[in-house]
């Protein structure tokens, strides 16, 4: 993995947590164990520190960054979606920032909440626990269910497995010029799914009108 130190600090990266090749890591840096940093992601440790606790995770093309003097934190089993930019913020236990969404300087995300993919989290705000927070600027839309915090923890623990999956078994290699007869497919759980996925579908009102197209009861 490309690690870069500056002014005398390099990054520290626990022996079982997983940096892709391509992600950059760039001085005051702590990765904790089982870590999961996806590819192409950018941590700079050149102003302020960036800390990664144990069972987190920061997946595809995130940024980590922050201002002088300040800790930019993601605490223990936090998941960081794709494209998530994390600025001078703290990220609390259990919490999940969704893909593309910002979170601004001196802003808080308590602890198990959820961040909306998209959303833009202010400057100073602080996100409650247990709630989801969705749009720009990011608001409160309601608490969350125990199904979603179920959904949250299954979906942390599977990029964990991730973290140990890739350090044992992941390699640089040539692509294939032709697909293999009976080629396999990764297998996963029947809970690892979308979110959607996994609330009922929605049903429809009875249709009230008969079939000659009179009102019910005419």
């Amino acid at each position: 993995m490309p690690c870069y130190e500056i002014d005398g600090l390099r990054p520290v990266v626990d022996a079982t947590a997983f940096v892709h090749p391509s992600a950059i890591l760039i001085g005051d840096v702590i990765v904790g164990a089982g870590c999961y940093i996806g590819p192409v992601c950018s941590l700079r440790g050149d102003f302020g520190r960036l800390v990664l606790e144990a069972g987190s995770n920061v997946q595809d093309t995130c940024v980590m960054h922050g201002f002088p003097g300040t800790d930019t934190v993601v605490e223990r089993d936090g998941h960081i979606g794709h494209g998530a930019v994390l600025h001078g913020c703290r990220i609390g236990r259990n919490a999940l920032v969704g893909m593309n969404a910002v979170i601004m300087d001196n802003a808080s995300v308590g602890e198990s909440a959820i961040v909306a993919a998209s959303a833009f989290v202010k400057a100073g705000m602080a996100v409650p626990p247990r709630v989801l927070v969705a749009g720009v600027p990011a608001k409160v839309v309601r608490p969350l269910s125990e199904q979603e915090m179920q959904w949250k923890v299954a979906g942390t623990q599977t990029y964990q497995e991730l973290a140990v999956r890739s350090l044992s078994t992941m390699r640089e290699v040539t692509p294939l010029q032709e697909i293999e007869a009976n080629r396999k497919r990764l297998e996963f759980p029947e809970h690892v799914k979308p979110l959607i996925d996994t609330k009922p579908a929605e049903t429809k009102p009875a249709d009230t009108k008969p079939a000659n197209g009179n009102k019910a009861g005419r």
